[in-house]
C-alpha cells in the first residue's frame, strides 16, 4: 500500500512515497525535493558471498537525461557509462552509510538512485542522499542509520543550507554534509579559501538541519520499517582471536615497528606465517583463519600503539610530519613539471596549457556545460610493490583526481587574465598513506613552474583519528596518516588550502561519526600542517609562478572584437580566417559573444595574426598606410588588398608621380605594394595611391585629367572600391551580378 511522507528542508517540500514503486527490493523510496525526483532502491543478497574478506556495498547514482529534457548525444543516443560528476556523488553517498552496516556482513547490499527529473534550485545529489537514506532504513537489512544530508553554502559571510541555482554562483563555497542524529559522518567540501573557524560554524548550522531530517525519516521507519533480517557473521572466531593473541601480541608491537613500509610488510608476514602454523598444529584447517586474526591482531596493536602510548609506528610525534622533499622542471618538454614527496609517499605531476577550445565539454543533468582545469590521478600497481596491469581509471582514482582538481580551482587565474585550458596530471610513482593530499602540493608546485599566475600556493594534508572503543569522548588525533594508520584508524580527514584558507575537504571515516571537538581539532593540526609544507618545501622551491612560460606551451593572445565584425573575420566560408591560420601558423578561435584567442608557440605568429584581424575589425582611416597586394588588374587601375577581405582602387593616374601608359607597365596580379588611403566615398569606396607613399619629385607640375579616345570623361567613374569582395554596394552592379563580376548568363561586367 502506498504511503506519502511530507516535510519541508530549507523551506522547500521534501515528499517521500513508498508502497508502490520498487516492491521486490529490500528498500524503496520515490523522493520529490521541489521538482527534482530521485527513485531509490535498497537490495540485499539472500546469502553471503564467500570467501571475501570484506562487505560487498555498491552504491550508483544513474544520470538520466530525459530528467532535463535532453537526448543523449553520440551514435547509439542513450546513457552509457556513469559519467564524473555521477561516480562522485555515488562516492559522495557511499561514504556516510558504509560504516553504519556491520562489518561482519558480507552478503551483497546495492543501493541504486535513479535521477527521474532535475530542479536546478534542488541538488539531486541530497535527494539521492535522503532516499538512500530512507529505502536502507525502512528496509530488513541490518544497519545503524538513518542519517540525513545538507549542501552548505556561504553568503556575505552567512551560511545557506540548500542554496538555489542563483546562490551556489555566488557562494564561497559548496560544503556536502551527512550526519547522524549525533555525529557528522561525511563532509566534501570546495571553498574559496574560507577559514577555518567559518567553516566549522557552518558545519555545525548544518547538522542542525542534519538532525531535523533524521528525525523525520526515524518517524517513517516507526510506521513501515521491517524487521532487520539476522546474517551469519563472518568474524574471526572469539577462541581462535584469543589464541593468536596470546601467542603473537608482543611479536605483532616489535613487528610493526619500522620506518620503512616494505621492511614492516615483511615482518608482519612472517608473523603471518608462524601464525598459520600454530594455527594449523593447534586444530586441522584453523589455519584458514591466519590472515584474518593477523589483520585483527595488527589493527589493536597499532591502535594501542598510538592511543596507550601516543607512539607511532615509524617513531614519529603525533603532529609530525614525514621527511618532506620537492623538485621541479623534472620533466624536459613538458609545460610544466615537479615531484613532491612525504616519506614514502611520491607523487610526480606533469601540467599541460592549451588553448580554451579544449577545455572539456561536460554532457549532465547539472547545469556545467565546459570544464577549463582538469585533474587527473594515476595510482598504478607497482606504486605499492603490486603486480597488476594498468587498467582504466576507478572510482577512487576518479574521486582523488577530483578533490587535487577542487582544491586548486579557488587558486586559479581567471580566463580573462590567463586564456588557456589546463590540465594536470598526477602520477602515483610510490605510495604510503595520503597521496590524494601529495597531488594537492605536486599540483601546486607544477602549475607555478608552468607559469600559471596562481593566487597563492595550495597544499593538502590530512589528520588520523583513533576513538576509544568503550567512550566515544575519548579520542586521539594525529597528524599526516600513513598506510598503516590510514587501514587501523577510525579516520582519514583531508584539508587542503592555502595561507587564507580552506579550498577542500574530504572526510573519511570508518566509526558511526565525528563530534564537532574532533573537527576542530582536525582543522587545528590541519592548518599547522598546511602552513609547514608550504612555508618550509613549496615557497623554498618556487616562491612565485614563473613570469614565462615553457618554450613548448603555446602563446595566447586574447581580443574582444565587436559581435558584428564576427562574419568579416570568418569570411565567407570560413575564407579569410583559413587564410590567416594558413599564413601565420596560428590557431584562431572565435566565441558566439567575440572573444577571440589566438594560440600558437611562435609569439611573433601570434602577433601577425593579431594585427592581421585588427586590421579586418577596425574602419581604415583616409592618410593611413599599408602593405597590399595586387588582386586585379583592370585597365582604368588595379584592386588592392590592403588587409584581409577589404580591397580598394589605385587608379591609374595615382600609380607613380609620372604618366603611365597602361596598369601592366608597373604592375601586375600579386605584386606587394605599400600603398595609401586617400578617399572614402560617399559610397564607401576605398580610394588608394602608391605614389603618395613615394616622395614627390622636385618641380612636379600636376598634368591635366586624362580623357580616353572616343569615351566620355570616366576619371571619377568606379574610381574606388567599397573594400568588401562581394561587388554589392558598388554602383555598377546588379542584384543579379555574380561574386566573380560577371552577371547571372556569365558576362563579364566592365568598370
Amino acid at each position: 500500500m502506498e504511503k506519502i511522507f511530507k516535510t519541508t528542508i530549507a523551506g522547500r517540500e521534501f515528499t517521500v512515497k513508498t508502497g508502490l514503486i520498487g516492491q521486490f527490493a529490500n528498500g524503496a523510496a520515490l523522493v520529490s525535493y521541489g521538482d527534482t525526483t530521485v527513485l531509490s532502491t535498497a537490495t540485499a543478497s539472500k546469502q553471503p558471498r564467500e570467501g571475501i574478506d570484506f562487505f560487498p556495498l555498491s552504491v550508483d547514482f544513474e544520470e538520466k537525461m530525459y530528467a532535463v529534457g535532453k537526448i543523449p548525444g553520440g551514435f547509439l543516443k542513450r546513457e552509457g557509462r556513469p559519467g564524473e560528476k555521477a561516480i562522485l556523488t555515488s562516492r559522495v553517498i557511499d561514504r556516510p552509510i558504509r560504516p553504519l552496516f556491520p562489518k561482519d556482513l558480507r552478503n551483497d547490499v546495492s543501493v541504486n538512485n535513479l535521477v527521474m527529473s532535475v530542479d536546478p534550485d534542488c541538488s539531486p545529489e541530497i535527494a539521492a542522499m535522503l532516499g538512500t537514506s530512507i529505502a536502507i532504513a525502512i528496509s530488513d537489512i541490518p544497519w545503524k542509520g538513518p542519517i540525513g544530508g545538507v549542501v552548505l553554502g556561504l553568503i556575505d559571510g552567512k551560511t545557506i543550507i540548500n542554496p538555489t541555482l542563483e546562490q551556489r554562483e555566488k557562494s564561497q563555497m559548496y560544503v556536502t554534509l551527512a550526519g547522524t542524529l549525533t555525529k557528522i559522518c561525511m563532509v566534501e567540501a570546495g571553498a574559496n579559501e574560507v577559514p577555518d573557524d567559518v567553516m566549522l560554524n557552518a558545519i555545525a548550522e548544518g547538522h542542525e538541519e542534519i538532525k531535523k531530517i533524521c528525525e523525520f525519516i526515524n518517524s517513517i521507519v516507526a510506521e513501515i520499517g521491517k524487521p532487520k533480517f539476522t546474517y551469519e557473521s563472518a568474524d574471526v572466531p572469539e577462541e581462535v582471536f584469543a589464541a593468536v593473541k596470546e601467542f603473537a601480541w608482543d611479536k605483532m608491537r616489535e613487528a610493526v615497528l619500522a620506518v620503512d613500509k616494505e621492511v614492516r610488510d615483511a615482518k608482519v608476514d612472517a608473523l603471518q606465517a608462524e601464525i598459520a602454523a600454530m594455527l594449523e598444529e593447534k586444530e586441522e584447517g584453523l589455519s584458514s583463519w591466519a590472515a584474518d586474526a593477523v589483520y585483527k591482531l595488527e589493527k589493536k596493536v597499532v591502535r594501542d600503539y598510538l592511543f596507550r602510548e601516543h607512539k607511532r609506528v615509524d617513531g614519529r610525534a603525533l603532529d609530525e610530519i614525514r621527511p618532506l622533499s620537492a623538485a621541479v622542471d623534472v620533466i624536459p618538454r613538458v609545460h610544466g613539471s615537479a615531484y613532491f614527496q612525504r616519506g614514502q609517499t611520491q607523487v610526480m605531476n606533469i601540467c599541460t596549457l592549451a588553448p580554451l577550445a579544449e577545455a572539456q565539454k561536460m554532457e549532465g543533468i547539472d547545469e556545467q556545460t565546459t570544464k577549463r582545469y582538469i585533474h587527473h590521478y594515476n595510482m598504478p600497481g607497482y606504486s605499492t610493490g603490486e603486480a597488476k596491469p594498468s587498467r582504466s581509471p576507478g572510482r577512487r582514482e576518479i574521486g582523488h583526481g577530483a578533490l587535487a582538481e577542487r582544491s586548486l580551482i579557488p587558486v586559479l587565474p581567471s580566463e580573462e587574465e590567463f586564456p588557456y585550458a589546463i590540465r594536470t596530471v598526477s602520477e602515483i610513482t610510490m605510495s604510503n598513506g595520503s597521496t590524494s593530499q601529495g597531488s594537492v602540493c605536486a599540483s601546486t608546485l607544477s602549475l607555478m613552474a608552468a607559469g600559471v599566475p596562481i593566487k597563492r600556493p595550495v597544499a593538502g594534508i590530512s589528520s588520523g583519528l583513533i576513538v576509544n572503543e568503550n567512550d566515544d569522548n575519548d579520542f586521539l588525533v594525529f597528524m599526516d596518516i600513513q598506510g598503516i594508520e590510514d587501514f587501523f584508524g577510525d579516520m582519514d580527514f583531508k584539508v587542503a588550502g592555502t595561507t587564507e584558507g580552506i579550498t577542500s575537504i574530504q572526510v573519511d571515516i570508518k566509526v558511526e561519526g565525528l563530534s564537532l571537538d574532533i573537527i576542530r581539532e582536525a582543522f587545528a593540526m590541519t592548518h599547522k600542517g598546511r602552513l609547514q609544507i608550504i612555508n618550509d618545501v613549496i615557497l623554498p622551491c618556487i616562491p612565485e609562478p614563473r613570469k614565462e612560460l615553457s618554450p613548448y606551451a603555446p602563446r595566447i593572445i586574447s581580443m574582444q572584437i565587436p559581435v558584428d565584425k564576427i562574419r568579416e573575420v570568418i569570411g565567407s566560408g570560413g575564407k579569410v580566417i583559413n587564410k590567416i591560420i594558413a599564413d601565420t601558423g596560428a590557431d584562431i578561435n572565435i566565441e558566439d559573444d567575440g572573444k577571440l584567442y589566438i594560440s600558437t608557440p611562435d609569439m611573433e605568429a601570434a602577433d601577425k595574426a593579431q594585427k592581421i584581424i585588427n586590421g579586418i575589425i577596425s574602419d581604415p582611416e583616409v592618410g593611413e598606410e599599408f602593405d597590399g597586394v595586387v588582386t586585379r588588374l583592370m585597365d582604368f587601375g588595379a584592386f588592392v588588398e590592403f588587409l584581409p577581405g577589404k580591397e580598394g582602387l589605385v587608379h591609374i593616374s595615382k600609380m607613380a608621380w609620372n604618366r603611365v601608359e597602361k596598369v601592366e607597365d608597373v604592375l601586375h596580379e600579386g605584386d606587394q605594394v605599400h600603398v595609401k588611403l586617400i578617399e572614402i566615398d560617399s559610397q564607401g569606396r576605398l580610394n588608394l595611391s602608391i605614389r603618395d607613399c613615394l616622395p614627390k619629385p622636385e618641380g612636379y607640375v600636376e598634368e591635366e585629367p586624362r580623357r580616353r579616345e572616343g569615351r566620355p570623361n570616366r576619371e571619377r567613374r568606379n574610381g574606388g572600391f567599397n573594400g568588401n569582395r562581394n561587388r554589392r554596394d558598388h554602383g555598377d552592379f546588379k542584384p543579379e551580378d555574380n561574386d566573380d563580376g560577371s552577371d547571372r548568363k556569365g558576362r563579364r561586367i566592365e568598370f
